[in-house]
């Protein structure tokens, strides 16, 4: 259990870089001789027939449908693994990300919403700043090397996970559209299949891919957003396997990972981060959304991590983690409030003008990159720190 979590935080610091890659060169396109080419990729029409089944949308809306589909059924698997043999699995462990991971996400909504308060227009952009971006967020962290605490690492990683549970929620409770009732049942029904598979032992990983891919089509023609069929169909892929060889869930989760952090989320980077700056005013830089994402990610993710976990210790209904000290904890804190790929996910759900979603990228990138610097600062300090009062402690040879 120890090596898979080390490995997979060593896979999410790295997948980090080139994400920020991914983000740099969606930039550099978007404000450049390239710009046309930009939007021509981005709008290029796709469309998938079988008989009277038809999917039709531009190439934005396949990555953001159908690739960011594979990410979520990726963060399914991990949540259930975590939740019942990880790091969720007992509240001694889980409580205080539990914790975190709830100011984590009610305080940057309660600050986003402070900005746009009466606005009806701009509201329903509250949930942005709630989310956590693991793999920007380890990146950063990794930049640190050996001299962080793994325990650290497995905290940020948890509030992380977290932190994508409330955000599937809120998707699935607040951002979905006119819903159809026949491919609800068809959905329905097909998980009701994966469940019996599930019960019935079967661990051939093929029924489980066709009829996810059935219910994948399904979800998307309901009005619920399509990657919420990913989560599910994640659920009911068995985490045992058979006579102690590997088991689908582990199997599924080794083999997509890299895939995952190293494709489809730098191509979901490269497709929703490319802010224009042509003809931006002071006024897009302090436009309520802006602002409200922006602060949201820096103040209210630090604020509320850290008042929260202070309240939870204080009750004695958590503990911090051993060898880890306010500090720290406060550093990662401010390492929360890099939203990058869920936030921006959250912003193309929220709003479709244009002018809103340059103003949802805008302060994402702020946001997160505020967070990201002062976060590092913190830690760096804190365990140079740490290293000096160790080495002072040790008796003279």
């Amino acid at each position: 259990m120890f090596n898979r979590v080390g490995d997979f935080l060593k896979l999410e610091a790295s997948a980090g870089l080139i994400l920020m890659f991914a983000a740099a060169l969606a930039l550099l396109a978007n404000n450049s001789f390239l710009s046309d080419l930009y939007d021509q990729l981005l709008t290029t029409p796709v469309a998938v027939q079988i008989g009277a089944l038809v999917i039709d949308k531009p190439l934005l809306l396949w990555i953001n449908d159908g690739l960011m589909a594979i990410f979520f059924f990726l963060v399914g698997l991990e949540i259930k693994r975590e939740v019942i043999q990880g790091e969720l699995s007992s509240f001694d462990k889980a409580s205080l990300p539990i914790f975190a991971a709830i100011g984590g996400m009610a305080i940057p909504a309660l600050i986003y919403a402070w900005f746009n308060w009466g606005s009806p227009d701009t509201i329903s952009g509250w949930a942005i700043p709630a989310a956590t971006d693991i793999a920007f967020a380890l990146g950063i962290l990794a930049l640190l090397g050996s001299r962080v605490p793994v325990v650290l690492k497995v905290f940020l990683l948890a509030v992380a996970i977290i932190d994508d549970l409330g955000a599937i929620a809120i998707i699935a409770l607040f951002y979905t559209s006119d819903l159809s009732i026949i491919a609800l049942i068809i959905a329905a029904t097909g998980l009701v299949a994966l469940f019996i598979l599930n019960r019935m032992g079967v661990k051939r990983i093929t029924p489980y891919a066709l009829i996810g891919l059935i219910i994948w089509v399904s979800v998307l023609k309901s009005g619920v957003h399509a990657t919420l069929a990913g989560v599910l169909v994640a659920f009911m892929i068995p985490l045992h396997g058979k006579d102690g060889a590997q088991s689908p869930l582990h199997k599924l989760e080794h083999d997509l990972h890299p895939w995952v952090a190293f494709l489809v989320l730098p191509i979901f980077a490269f497709a929703n981060a490319g802010v224009s700056f042509a003809g931006l005013s002071l006024d897009a830089f302090l436009a309520p959304v802006t602002i409200g994402v922006a602060l949201g990610l820096f103040f209210g993710k630090q604020i509320g991590v850290m008042a929260f976990a202070a309240l939870a210790v204080s009750l004695r209904l958590a503990k911090l983690p051993q060898g880890v000290g306010w500090k720290e904890l406060y550093g990662v804190a401010c390492l929360t409030g890099v939203g990058f790929t869920m936030s921006l996910f959250i912003g193309t759900l929220a709003f479709s003008d244009a002018d809103t979603l340059n103003q949802v990228r805008m302060g994402v990138l702020a946001g997160s990159i505020a967070s990201g610097i002062v976060g590092f600062m913190v830690l760096s300090l804190s365990l140079k720190e740490k290293k000096v009062e160790a080495a002072a402690a040790q008796p003279a040879l």
